[in-house]
């Protein structure tokens, strides 16, 4: 797996399908924006490649931007192709596999236990 932690250029615009290329038989993850508070990263898959199972404690927004991408949450696979999005719940088991390569954004925002309502009263 290939990472690339550097932020990208704030204040510019990009095109998010081309700042990540593919590599052959690699999971590559360039970072879009992390903070403490959560991260944004774009992440590009060959065929056959996965990121191997795992359980977040956050809520993971995945949004599939080239190919198409299989992601698996309790053992109920979800098929998504270019424009679809899924929000892997926390607490989950989930598998992100690439059947052929496929681009995605994924989005983690990092949230406390307790759940605070807009006017910061919990």
């Amino acid at each position: 797996m290939s990472l690339n932690n550097l932020e990208l250029e704030k204040a510019k615009t990009h095109i998010i399908v081309e700042i990540i290329e593919y590599i052959p038989n690699s999971v590559v993850i360039k970072t879009i924006i992390k903070k403490t508070t959560g991260n944004i990263s774009a992440v590009s898959f060959d065929s056959g490649e996965a990121l191997s199972e795992k359980i977040s404690p956050f809520d993971t927004f995945i949004q599939i931007i080239d190919g198409e991408a299989v992601v698996v949450i309790d053992d109920t696979a979800h098929r998504l192709v270019v424009g679809q999005s899924i929000i892997i719940p926390a607490h989950t088991r989930n598998i992100i596999e690439a059947k052929i390569r496929f681009k995605m954004i994924s989005t983690i925002i990092k949230s406390s236990h307790k759940n605070v309502g807009l006017d910061g009263v919990s």
